[in-house]
């Protein structure tokens, strides 16, 4: 029979949590309630109570009041609670884990749920799902969120589908969870569609021979955060870290970023790093809604009904280079840069429509006067896309794989 944690305050949501339970009794699970209140107590038995999660974060339930404001509390009680919580699942006394909330609870759970192992069952019940009030690195890249619709207070039609969906998801999960074999050492390659970036077709079925398992990160905000978050985990061997316009878009107002930390976590981490400007041609926007500040009247050319883009200028491409450098000079680990001045994606060939020679140059000679040793600077005349762009990269990894630089163990 699998352990359900549920997560939630049982003070204000106990009709809820109780629906959950039976939800997860019904599934044939047998459900685990652990109460992060802090003010009131619980209607309802609980396995695991508002002070079983304060002595977690060395406090007492008391000591939490006493902080006297909602924010100090909830930071308190989201330090017990992923206490408590990793505990349980080191023990194994729990198969997956589901949380329910507001803001409030949402924001306590993304903590509790940020140092679960990777494949361990984890379902967010929230009424801020998919919000952009959630920053991207937060989100675990293996979370299922659900949106609470309607049952911010009191069961009702609309929310118990809601709810017993999310219990459904998260049983489902720990049901069809297998274990894995012993894993191979993983390579995050960052990269777009293969309409603009290709070199993902070389380099997974080489990476493979070499005995490692390519994962690659969607660059359009998401991707890059899950990318991050896996190395903080240590799940990350190395990164070739090809496609960046995450970055410029965040210093040139664009939603669709992995927020301000881009391009800073490998490096920090001491994770070997290859990096090449990919996909620095473009700003990203919604197609349906307003372009970014200073974007005004630029032409856009929509991909779909999700996502439109316009070309960056020779200026823009500069100060794209003077971010990516800057960022780079603070790694603490084995880092490379390859500069293609044949272009940085499909887009930017001779006669395409993102194609500009001299900002290609422009993002050259920033680039350049701000890369130094340790770190190495590396260039091609070919675009990104060609065949000489992999060969040099695959290079360098070998280097490094023989350096002993890159750790698979």
């Amino acid at each position: 029979m699998k352990n359900i944690l549920i997560i939630g305050t049982v003070d204000t949501k106990s009709d809820e949590i109780e629906f959950m339970r039976e939800c997860i009794k019904n599934l044939e699970c047998n459900p685990v309630l652990m109460d992060v209140s802090v003010l009131g107590d619980p209607p309802i038995k609980v396995d695991y109570s508002k002070h079983d999660v304060a002595e977690h974060a060395n406090m007492t339930n008391k000591e939490i009041i006493g902080l006297g404001n909602e924010n100090d509390a909830m930071i308190a009680s989201a330090k017990g609670a992923k206490s408590l919580t990793l505990k349980l699942c080191k023990e194994k006394k729990i198969d997956g884990a589901i949380a329910l909330g507001g803001t409030m609870g949402t924001d306590l759970a993304l903590d509790v749920f940020s140092e679960l192992p990777l494949g361990f069952p984890k379902c967010l019940l929230s009424t801020v799902a998919g919000s952009p009030l959630i920053e991207p690195q937060r989100l675990p890249s293996d979370i299922i969120t659900v949106l609470w619709a309607g049952g911010l207070y009191g069961l009702n039609t609309i929310c118990k589908s809601s709810l017993s969906q999310a219990c459904g998801a998260v049983v489902g999960a720990t049901l069809a969870k297998h274990e894995m074999p012993e894993p191979k050492p993983i390579v995050a390659i960052t990269s777009l569609g293969t309409s603009a970036l290709k070199y993902i077709i070389t380099l997974l079925p080489e990476l493979e021979k070499r005995g490692f398992e390519g994962a690659v990160f969607h660059t359009t905000g998401m991707g890059g955060s899950a990318m991050e978050s896996l190395i903080k985990l240590g799940r990350i061997v190395a990164v070739m870290d090809f496609s960046l316009v995450e970055i410029s878009n965040y210093y040139f107002g664009s939603e669709v970023n992995a927020g301000k930390d881009r391009l800073e976590v490998a490096g920090k981490f001491k994770i070997p790093q290859i990096v090449a400007p990919g996909g620095l041609t473009v700003v990203d926007a919604k197609t349906w809604s307003q372009p970014p500040k200073g974007f005004e009247g630029r032409e856009f050319r929509p991909h779909n009904r999700l996502i439109t883009c316009a070309a960056l200028n020779a200026s823009e491409r500069k100060k794209a280079a003077s971010i990516i450098g800057e960022k780079l000079m603070k790694s603490k680990g084995p880092t490379a840069f390859i500069m293609t001045h044949g272009g940085f994606d499909d887009w930017d060939r001779e006669g395409e429509w993102a194609f500009d020679q001299n900002a290609i140059n422009t993002f050259h000679e920033e680039m350049k006067n701000i890369l130094k040793e340790p770190v190495k600077y590396y260039e091609i005349k070919q675009n990104i896309n060609e065949p000489e762009f992999t060969s040099l990269a695959l290079q360098i990894f070998d280097e490094w794989l023989d350096e002993g630089l890159i750790k698979i163990n």
